[in-house]
């Protein structure tokens, strides 16, 4: 994983150009909260992923974060998470975190997911 000193350890896809815009995108906007971020490309990290707990199927259709406890979160709670680090999008962690919201935003979350990795090939 990553060799830097870091609160919490994002797994994401390398091989996904719009995740790596993603990213990029947290990276510029979080800061110096960004700097306590580690960074793990899953791609080709099967092995490592189980070792940690995570199923590289899911590592590839859901967000995972390692954090600070050392506890693996998942998915929107992985999302609020990291824009709760974001000061501008501390308001927007706390919409999508009430239960009217949550619910819907994970199955359109998972839509797109699932589009995006079935357009490129990936998702079997």
């Amino acid at each position: 994983m990553n060799e830097t000193k870091s609160e919490i350890t994002i797994f994401y896809d390398g091989a996904c150009p719009s995740c790596v815009r993603d990213r990029e995108n947290y990276e510029r906007w979080a800061g110096q909260a960004g700097a306590r971020v580690g960074w793990f490309d899953i791609t080709g990290q099967e092995v490592r992923l189980r070792e940690l707990g995570i199923d590289p199927r899911r590592a590839l259709t859901e967000l995972h974060l390692l954090d600070e406890h050392q506890h693996i979160r998942s998915e929107l709670k992985a999302y609020i998470l990291l824009m709760e680090r974001v000061p501008r999008w501390k308001p927007l962690a706390w919409f999508i975190g009430r239960p009217l919201i949550r619910p819907g935003l994970a199955r359109f979350y998972h839509w797109m997911v699932d589009r995006r990795l079935a357009r490129s090939g990936r998702l079997k």
